[in-house]
């Protein structure tokens, strides 16, 4: 999506991403979230704020993997955490404050980083609230008290533009951790002004880059007709595409920010963070470079493999295990198994796909033993676990005989006399309907250039 940019601005993010834990940050409740679950089926009297709950300790996992974050991030890791409560009255979160390593009493959990020339001011970690429905006023508790991971860029980007094409490299980037839910996406809250115009506006709760764009280009035109002396927090009215006002927007003194004094500290040591270090991947620009040198890969392929980790470690893997040639590898990679994952709307990591079953499968198509229609219907049944297609093809591997294929054809012909006809005027799409006739006739298992050759010749005479 292209923006036109009537006016430069002073844009900054807040973006929120989901650790991937089993509990919640302060409770043992199970970390569940997404649709299709019942409301309030995770939740116990801490993460609903019950009077005299008190915290537990802060989940390990979850402070492990901000520090994992905060490192890819660039930042210089604060090893003496405090713990604070935000406040602020809203109904989804029945306590009256927020648990947050952020704040003016607080380092957060990592400063002063760099991201693909962003400056990164701070990021932390946090509780979630609840989700709250304002239309009918239910509140679901599961999501409450899931650790929640927030990064502070400077204000340092111009137009909608730089910003998408930036959040979709943070995405990459944060998928190679294997740290986030990336089922659970991200929220962005989007802070805009006009240097010398318009106060910063902050956009709230944003959760597609799409809409971010859009929300960044109309409050850059409104701001620029309009200007504006007050700081006001709004929202992304995505149908109409435009933003409204919510309220004024709250200072930092407005949340009463103090030290809980019912969790401690976090203290992290040098080892620690050094341990963590040790568990950063390559990039995805990184993985890029290995991908056009190692394997010798066009740059258009080694972009779709190196958008996600799990499929290109897949193909690393599968490259590892078989000679088959790498053009074919790529194409079942890139082309069938891509297709498979995206129509059945699932992704390679919620699969069992076995390496090896999946060579199998390269290894039968490519020496001839089965055909790739058959290899391609053996992929579809490899979800949600994959098998040894050998088991699968005993006794129907491809037929290439053309004494039985000839029959077949006969038969074919016999029963399509229109698709004859119109190949006889000249229509070339006629033969391949009849070859795909044939195809169903034998089940996927007939050889197509035999095929192709016999119906010409019947054809013809």
């Amino acid at each position: 999506m292209k923006f036109v940019n009537v006016v430069k601005g002073m844009i900054g993010l807040e973006i929120h991403a989901y650790p991937i834990t089993k509990e919640k940050l302060f409770c043992r409740c199970a970390a569940r979230r997404g649709k299709g679950l019942k409301a309030n089926s995770y939740i116990c009297p801490i993460c609903t704020g019950q009077p005299g709950a008190k915290p537990e300790l802060a989940n390990k996992a979850a402070v492990e993997k901000a520090v994992l974050i905060g490192l890819m991030l660039g930042c210089s890791i604060e090893k003496d955490w405090k713990w604070q409560r935000k406040h602020y009255d809203w109904p989804d979160m029945p306590k009256g404050f927020q648990n947050t390593i952020s704040g003016g009493l607080s380092k957060s959990v990592g400063k002063n980083g760099k991201f693909h020339g962003i400056k990164i001011r701070s990021m932390h970690l946090e509780e979630d609230p609840a989700a709250w429905n304002p239309e009918t006023g239910e509140i679901d508790y599961n999501r409450s008290g899931l650790p929640l991971v927030e990064i502070i860029t400077d204000p340092d980007f111009k137009d909608a533009e730089s910003v998408m094409g930036w959040l979709k490299k943070l995405i990459a980037n944060l998928g190679y951790l294997k740290s986030i839910d990336k089922d659970a996406g991200i929220k962005v809250d989007v802070n805009v002004s006009i240097p010398g115009k318009s106060e910063r506006t902050e956009i709230k709760n944003i959760n597609s880059i799409e809409n971010i764009g859009k929300a960044i280009e109309y409050e850059l035109k409104r701001q620029g007709k309009e200007g504006g002396k007050e700081k006001e927090t709004r929202r992304f009215d995505a149908g109409k595409g435009k933003t409204e006002v919510m309220r004024q927007k709250e200072g930092q003194d407005d949340y009463r920010f103090i030290t809980d004094p019912d969790l401690q500290d976090v203290k992290i040591t040098e080892k620690f963070i050094s341990e963590i270090e040790k568990k950063l991947p390559e990039t995805p620009e990184e993985k890029l470079k290995k991908l056009v040198k190692k394997y010798k890969i066009g740059k258009g392929d080694a972009d779709v493999l190196a958008k996600n980790i799990d499929v290109v470690e897949f193909f690393e893997a599968v490259m590892g295990e078989t000679r088959v040639k790498k053009e074919k590898v790529l194409s079942w990679v890139t082309g069938e198994l891509l297709r498979h994952l995206n129509y059945n709307k699932t992704s390679l990591d919620g699969l069992d796909i076995k390496v090896e079953h999946f060579v199998s499968l390269l290894e039968l198509v490519d020496s001839g033993k089965i055909t790739e229609q058959q290899g391609k219907k053996i992929l579809d049944k490899f979800i949600p676990k994959s098998f040894d297609p050998k088991k699968e093809i005993k006794g129907k591997g491809k037929i290439s005989g053309e004494g039985e294929l000839g029959k077949v054809v006969e038969k074919v012909i016999g029963k399509n006399g229109k698709a004859v006809e119109d190949y006889g005027a000249g229509e070339e799409k006629a033969l391949h309907f009849l070859i795909g006739q044939v195809m169903r006739e034998t089940a996927g298992r007939a050889d197509t250039e035999i095929v192709r050759k016999l119906l010409k010749k019947k054809l013809k005479d």
